[in-house]
């Protein structure tokens, strides 16, 4: 079944008066590739890996083995995904939000952090017009 994903490039981007509506697009076109867990989880860490013993019928360098490779794959996952939702925090943001975003690695903490900067009781609309009339 294929799914048909909402397009994206006539979205208005986020200008700090536009935070929930914006944020519930992007929030559905994430769950919609299923990569919205990135903005919510940590990300996967490396267990260190036991000594080999081979008293047991499964080995436990095999166990060992395995696991890890399932962290790495879960590992690579997450970085992938991070930063497909990463390019799309980015490209969905006026280049003054961007300038202030673009160093960061994480499109968890980028989502956090507008969340709690125009997220709360019309925080975002007040922030701009303040802003807007300032530079006026």
């Amino acid at each position: 079944m294929s799914r048909t994903l909402p397009d994206l490039s006539k979205m208005e981007l986020l200008d700090g008066t536009n935070f929930k509506r914006w944020y519930q697009k992007l929030l559905i076109y994430f769950e919609q590739l299923e990569v919205d867990y990135v903005l919510f989880t940590d990300p996967p860490e490396i267990t260190p890996q036991m000594t080999e013993t081979s008293t047991a019928t499964v080995t436990t360098s095999q166990i060992v083995t395995d696991s890890s490779k399932r962290e790495d794959e879960l590992k690579v996952k997450y970085e992938r995904d991070n930063k497909m939702v990463r390019y799309h925090l980015s490209n969905h943001i006026t280049n003054t939000l961007f300038d202030l975003f673009v160093n960061h690695k994480s499109a968890r903490t980028i989502w956090n952090t507008l969340e709690s900067r125009y997220g709360g009781d019309d925080a975002g609309r007040k922030k701009y017009v303040v802003g807007k009339w300032l530079h006026f």
